[in-house]
């Protein structure tokens, strides 16, 4: 079994090809460029640098969000165009749980990803390792992130934040949890492809003309036109 996953929902553009247990690459860049230009030719660069044809692919795993809009929705439109085309099964994890389990294995608490969401608000879930598989504790959300220091507060456990936004929250989130709080360093911020490949490698796949991006809310431009389309209609 070869996988290809794909992430581009965030500024971090990482590409993986795992076969079988064994990671044949990785491509993760962060850096603020276009991924619409930059992922198809990481794409290709990786599949020729592994000796591998995209006939030779089994499934595509696709990180599927949170995060940009923009950058999730070119991931998810390139993963079911790969996967049509090739007619091989698709799967969507949650960018959140990439992001947990690219530092969280070995560590002996909760994992809380973080991605910006302006206006002091973040993207978040909360996470934990147990036997071995990362669990979901607490679905991915949106919210303040004062909000959310304070809720988890009432974990009996410290909790590591990720993610290269955590900085962004950094010293709200310990004014309020002190020591509780725990950050990882700056080698772990980045999600890893190969960590989506593997989340990905025994999950059911998606119906490919169904799948869509979980952006967990609106783009402001959508929010807009259902409220002027709403006060129309009154």
């Amino acid at each position: 079994m070869k996988i290809l996953a794909i992430d581009t929902s965030n500024y971090p553009l990482g590409i993986a090809l795992l076969e079988d247990d064994k990671v044949l690459g990785e491509y993760i860049t962060n850096i603020q460029k276009n991924h619409s230009i930059r992922v198809m030719p990481a794409i290709e660069a990786l599949l020729k640098d592994c000796d591998t044809k995209p006939a030779d692919l089994t499934k595509i795993v696709v990180a599927k969000g949170p995060g940009s809009y923009t950058g999730v929705r070119i991931g998810v439109t390139i993963a079911k165009t790969l996967a049509w085309s090739l007619n091989i099964p698709l799967t969507g994890v949650s960018s959140l749980a990439v992001q947990a389990a690219s530092a969280g294995k070995y560590f002996n608490g909760y994992l809380s990803p973080l991605f910006d969401a302006r206006r002091g608000q973040v993207y978040t879930g909360l996470y934990r390792y147990e036997n071995g598989k990362l669990m979901n504790i607490r679905e991915d959300q949106l919210l303040l992130s004062k909000n959310w220091a304070e809720e988890l507060t009432q974990q009996p456990e410290n909790i590591l934040f990720l993610g290269n936004d955590a900085a962004i929250h950094r010293q709200q989130i310990e004014d309020i949890m002190g020591e509780q709080a725990i950050f990882s360093g700056i080698t772990e911020m980045n999600p890893r492809p190969a960590e989506l490949a593997l989340i990905g490698k025994d999950m059911e796949p998606e119906d490919v003309h169904a799948f869509v991006p979980n952006y967990i809310r609106l783009a402001e431009a959508e929010t807009k036109w259902l409220e002027e389309n709403k006060k129309q209609k009154l």
